[in-house]
C-alpha cells in the first residue's frame, strides 16, 4: 500500500504498545515515520523492522513530561503530515492515594504534551493545505471508573481538544479525529485483563493492531471525510455500559 507516501507522521509513544503498531501501520501504508519514546533501544529495534519491511522510519528520542524536550522533538520532526498523540501515563487507584506527582504526569503526559505538539504542528500542516491528527483517547473518558478519576478526567480532556480542533483547523484542510480504545493487550499481563472479556460484546481483549488499524484508517484518504469524531475501538464495551476501570 501506498496512500501515504510522501507524508511523514509521528507517533509519540511509538516503541511499544498501540504505539508500536500504529508506527508499522503507517509505514506500511508508505509514510515515513518519525518513532519517538524515551528508550534508544527499543526505538532503534522499530525503526530496524519498518526499514527491513521496506520502509522508512528514524528515531528522535524524547520525554514527553519535559517541556523543552516537547519543544526539541517539534524541531527535529519538521514538517508533519500526520501526527498521532499516542504517548500516554496512568496512575490508578483511590483518588485520595493519588500524589501530586502523579496527577502532574497524567496531566503533563496526556493533555499538555497534546496540546503542545497539536498547537505546534496543525498550524503548519494548515499552511501546507491540510493534514491528520489522531488522539488516543480512552474508554475511561466515557464511563466514571473507581480507581481512575484522574486519567479519565485527562482523556476526556482530549475528546473535547479534538472536538474544539477539528472546528478549528477544519477550514484550512486539518482533520483532527480521537480513537478511544479499551482494555489492550500491551504490557499489561493478559490475566489481568481476563475479567474484561464477558463484560465486552465481541468477548475477546483487542490486540494493538485493532488499534492501529484505526488509527491508519484516520490518517489515510478513506477517511478524508470523518473530522472531529471519537471512536470506540473496545468490542463494544462502552457500549454496554459495563461501569469498570479501564
Amino acid at each position: 500500500m501506498s496512500e501515504l507516501s510522501g507524508k511523514t507522521a509521528l507517533v509519540t509513544g511509538s516503541t511499544t504498545g498501540i504505539g508500536r503498531a500504529t508506527a508499522f501501520a503507517l509505514a506500511a501504508r508508505g509514510a515515513t515515520v518519525v518513532v519517538t519514546g524515551r528508550n534508544a533501544e527499543r526505538g532503534a529495534e522499530v525503526v530496524q523492522k519498518i526499514q527491513a519491511d521496506g520502509g522508512s522510519a528514524r528515531f528522535v528520542a524524547a520525554d514527553l513530561l519535559n517541556a523543552d524536550d516537547v519543544a526539541r522533538l517539534v524541531r527535529e520532526a519538521g514538517d508533519v503530515d500526520v501526527l498521532v498523540n499516542n504517548a500516554g501515563v496512568g496512575s490508578f487507584g483511590p483518588s485520595a492515594g493519588i500524589s501530586v506527582e502523579q496527577y502532574d504526569a497524567m496531566l503533563d503526559a496526556n493533555v499538555r504534551a497534546v496540546y503542545l505538539l497539536t498547537t505546534a504542528l496543525a498550524p503548519t500542516m494548515a499552511e501546507r493545505g491540510g493534514g491528520s491528527v489522531i488522539n488516543v483517547s480512552s474508554g475511561a473518558a466515557q464511563l466514571g471508573g473507581a480507581y481512575n478519576a484522574v486519567y479519565g478526567a485527562t482523556k476526556a480532556a482530549v475528546g473535547s481538544l479534538t472536538r474544539a480542533w477539528a472546528a478549528e483547523y477544519g477550514p484550512a484542510g486539518v482533520r483532527v479525529n480521537a480513537v478511544a480504545p479499551g482494555p489492550v493487550l500491551t504490557s499489561v499481563p493478559a490475566e489481568m485483563l481476563q475479567g474484561y472479556v464477558p463484560i465486552t460484546p465481541l468477548r475477546r481483549i483487542a490486540r494493538p493492531e485493532d488499534v492501529s488499524e484505526v488509527i491508519a484508517f484516520l490518517a489515510g484518504p478513506a477517511g478524508a471525510f470523518v473530522s472531529g469524531a471519537t471512536i470506540p475501538v473496545d468490542g463494544g464495551l462502552t457500549a454496554a455500559e459495563a461501569l469498570q476501570p479501564f
